[in-house]
């Protein structure tokens, strides 16, 4: 499957089921199941935030949750099913949710992932994320994180390799 073979569109009310599964499954693996169908759905519904879905063939394979503030954006979710890691789903919906951001006027996006999780986080390192602080017991008290920000006015967008679905 190539990058070009994927749309991105927002989510739907009827995509909330989903995409929770998905946050239960890949990221709150080990965890207390936090991200339910009505967070998720709340989230769709938000005039602050997007919940952004990545699909081929029918089949949701990714999403990324993004709350727009008043002096930055915070990415509360972000996962791509693992069939389709490394083929560059995840960085597509970051610089989709990034151009969003600087269209809205924001420059700094904060996340935070969990402190043992290396491969997210080089994954973000790539992208042009920095650490900035561990936040102990964050999850729950049970783990750390480590929280990460990025200043997008110092980086470009890089080119869009994919398709944008806006007729829904």
């Amino acid at each position: 499957m190539s990058s070009s073979q994927v749309t991105l569109k927002l989510a739907r009310r009827i995509d909330a089921k989903r995409i929770a599964h998905m946050s239960r499954d890949l990221v709150e693996d080990g965890l207390p199941w936090s991200w339910t169908t009505a967070r998720v759905a709340e989230q769709i519904r938000h005039p602050e935030s997007n919940v952004l879905t990545a699909w081929t063939e029918g089949k949701l394979i990714g999403f990324a949750i993004m709350r727009y503030l008043a002096e930055h954006a915070h990415l509360n979710l972000l996962a791509v099913d693992s069939a389709y890691r490394r083929l560059g789903i995840g960085q597509q919906l970051m610089e989709w949710l990034e151009e969003t951001c600087r269209v809205g006027g924001l420059f700094w996006v904060r996340l935070e992932v969990r402190a043992n999780n290396h491969s997210a986080q080089s994954f973000y390192r790539r992208l042009g994320y920095r650490d900035e602080k561990v936040l102990p017991g964050y999850y729950r008290g049970r783990e750390s994180a480590l929280q990460m920000i990025h200043d997008l006015s110092k980086h470009a967008p890089i080119s869009r390799p994919y398709t944008i679905d806006d007729s829904e």
